[in-house]
This record gives C-alpha cells, sequence and structure tokens, in this order.
C-alpha cells in the first residue's frame, strides 16, 4: 500500500523524538514563534505540508531564468520520497542528516522523506559548514558542493550522500576519491520534485559512473535538439522537455554534456562551455565560467570570465596554453575578470546577467 502525504510514519523522528500529525503542528508553530531565522522557515514549511491541501507552493531556484512559483502535488513528493528511499535501499528507523535550508525543494524533500520512509532526521543550521555530531553514524545525508567542501573531514559516518544544486568541481572529487562514505550526484529540478537520475561518484566505497541512472518509474528521451525529455508520470503529469543536451545511453541512463542555451556556435563549431569548464579546472583557482560573446568573423567567439583571480590574465593565459587537454577551438579568445558573479538565492551564477555585465550583450 502506498503512503499517502496525510500520515505521519510511525518511527519518524525529529531531532531524536517522535511526533505524532498533531503533535509535529504543535512542533511546526513552536519554530515559527521562537525560532532561528532557518527554523522559522522550516515551521513554515511543515504548517503548509501538515494542512489539508493536495498540493505545495514552491519556488524554483532561478539558475536558467527568473525564480518562480510552481504547484506540486502533495502525493507526487511522496512518489519522489518513495522512489528515493527504494533506489538507496533506506528503511524505517534509519538515520538522516538534514543541512539544507527549507526554502527550496531540496530541503523541503528531506523532511518528507523523514515523515513518508519513517526516518530518524537530525536538522541542523544549513550553514557552509554545517555544525553536527561527527561521530554518529547516519545512513542518508544531502549536501550542496560547498557544505561538501567545507564538511570533508568530518563526514567518515554517514553512508551515503548525495550532492545537487550545483557543479561538483574536480578539486573536490579529488579529495572525495579518499573518503570512506559513498556518494551519488544527483539530477533533478523543482518540476521534477529534485532529483530524477543520480550517478555515483568514485570513493574508498563507491565507483565512479559517467552516466547518469533514473530511479524507479522514470524514462527518458531526445527531443531534436538532443535534449534530455523527461517522462515521470508520479511526479509530473506532463512530459519535460529540458534545455539539458545529452548522450543518451538507454530509456533510464544518460551522460550529461550541457545546457542547450550555453552552446557557442564559434565559426560552425559547437562548444559546450561545461565541459571546457571541466578541462580548465585544474589551473584556474577560483570561480569562473566560459562563455560565448558576439564576433564578426566567427559569428561567436570563446571567453573565459574569472571572478576576483589572485593571478594576472597573462598568467592565467599562459596556463591554458600549456593544457594539453585542450581542442585548439576550445582555447578561451578573450579573458574578462568581475569582481563577484550575479547568483540566485541558492548561490548559482547567473551565466546570463554575469555575460552581459562584462560584455554588455
Amino acid at each position: 500500500m502506498t503512503p499517502t502525504y496525510d500520515k505521519v510514519h510511525n518511527r519518524f523522528k525529529f531531532n531524536g523524538l517522535h511526533f505524532s500529525h498533531e503533535e509535529l503542528k504543535e512542533v511546526a508553530y513552536s519554530l515559527i514563534k521562537e525560532g532561528k531565522a532557518y527554523e522559522k522557515v522550516t515551521g513554515d514549511f511543515l504548517i503548509d505540508w501538515l494542512n489539508k491541501d493536495d498540493f505545495l507552493i514552491v519556488t524554483t531556484s532561478g539558475s536558467t531564468g527568473y525564480p518562480k512559483e510552481i504547484k506540486l502535488k502533495k502525493q507526487a513528493m511522496v512518489n519522489s520520497a518513495i522512489a528515493t528511499g527504494n533506489f538507496f535501499g533506506l528503511e524505517p528507523g534509519d538515520k538522516a542528516l538534514h543541512c539544507l535550508p527549507s526554502h527550496f525543494i531540496a530541503g523541503k524533500m528531506m523532511f518528507v522523506r523523514a515523515l513518508v520512509l519513517g526516518l530518524e532526521i537530525d536538522f541542523v543550521e544549513p550553514a557552509a559548514h554545517p555544525v553536527f555530531d561527527y561521530e554518529v553514524p547516519y545512513d542518508f545525508c544531502a549536501m550542496i558542493p560547498l557544505q561538501l567542501k567545507y564538511s570533508i573531514d568530518q563526514i567518515h559516518n554517514i553512508k551515503n550522500i548525495i550532492v545537487g544544486g550545483s557543479k561538483v568541481t574536480k578539486p573536490l572529487l579529488e579529495k572525495i576519491k579518499n573518503c570512506k562514505p559513498k556518494f551519488f550526484e544527483t539530477y533533478g529540478m523543482t518540476e521534477t520534485v529534485t532529483h530524477v537520475a543520480v550517478r555515483s561518484l568514485e570513493s574508498k566505497s563507491g565507483k565512479k559512473e559517467p552516466y547518469f541512472t533514473a530511479l524507479q518509474n522514470i524514462k527518458f528521451k531526445q527531443d531534436d535538439r538532443n535534449c534530455l525529455v523527461i517522462h515521470a508520470p508520479k511526479l509530473v503529469k506532463e512530459t519535460l522537455v529540458t534545455n539539458d543536451i545529452v548522450d543518451l545511453k538507454s530509456e533510464t541512463s544518460f551522460q550529461l554534456l550541457g545546457r542547450y542555451d550555453n552552446v557557442v556556435n564559434s565559426g560552425g563549431v559547437k562548444l559546450f562551455p561545461e565541459q571546457i569548464e571541466d578541462k580548465l579546472q585544474p589551473v584556474i583557482s577560483k570561480r569562473f565560467i566560459v562563455a560565448g560573446e558576439e564576433d564578426v568573423t566567427l559569428g561567436e567567439k570563446l571567453i573565459l570570465i574569472v571572478e576576483n583571480p589572485s593571478d594576472s590574465i597573462a598568467v592565467i593565459q599562459k596556463r591554458i596554453e600549456e593544457l594539453k587537454t585542450l581542442d585548439k577551438f576550445e582555447v578561451p579568445k578573450k579573458i574578462y575578470t568581475i569582481d563577484k558573479f550575479p547568483e540566485t538565492n541558492n548561490g548559482k551564477i547567473q551565466r546570463k546577467k554575469t555575460l552581459k555585465a562584462v560584455v554588455g550583450s
């Protein structure tokens, strides 16, 4: 029998204590009235989840456009929680660490998973460096890459860690190779009720997987742009067409190549900024992006934008020229600097605003 959104699992615990449906409402009111800012947001979410409506209004991150409010069915969120639980083998009574803000879908879904699957969830302040009991064994945790970066020495007792929200950098990937937990990069969005696919990353307990694998009841195909099309009837009624260009291995697995709206067409050669950025990671220490600038001869020329660089443009250029992994078309024709990248509310770089700020187009 499929769980429903109006029930609280009898094994659910919040910071070590069990609460019924009505008791959890009192906890939510207390968080709103007396809690810190991040706890008030959590209280608001719990009140919305526990009311009689069959939907939630959720705000998207705005990473690929302006943030917007969308309506999600609570039962779709339950279905997503079940799919995640099945994929990671989560059982009632398992322990989860929750260190994400409750503003966005990822933080909300950590609570939904606990409520639906009967997890014992420990909720801590969603800081860049989360503070938790490092000696407590946890079965499951979700982090953004920034949190993982600062917590890398304290995560030895967490069994499974999913990482999403922004790109996992190569330096961070190198660090987790020597860590005990199993790490998984996630693919998804607010519209799909967080992740619909995951891929394992290399660590002491896990092998690297280049392809994302679908969660249960989810199928993939491509449109005529080679962009991913998601069929997830238990999460969203309509087929969802993305702007993510993929190499489709099967109807349940794909490799992510880059965003269609980020592709640079330079002299007829299509360049994927995300792939070039991967290759540039070893030689640039600060945050950066690759983009296209209008060019009379090429149509678009490839440019590099670095945030508050510690090295001169000449030094960066020399390092890039010495890279053996770059094709000749992948070498940026010009390097710009910017004091601070425009960001979304959850810290993602806004590429279009950055490009406009730097080259005025």
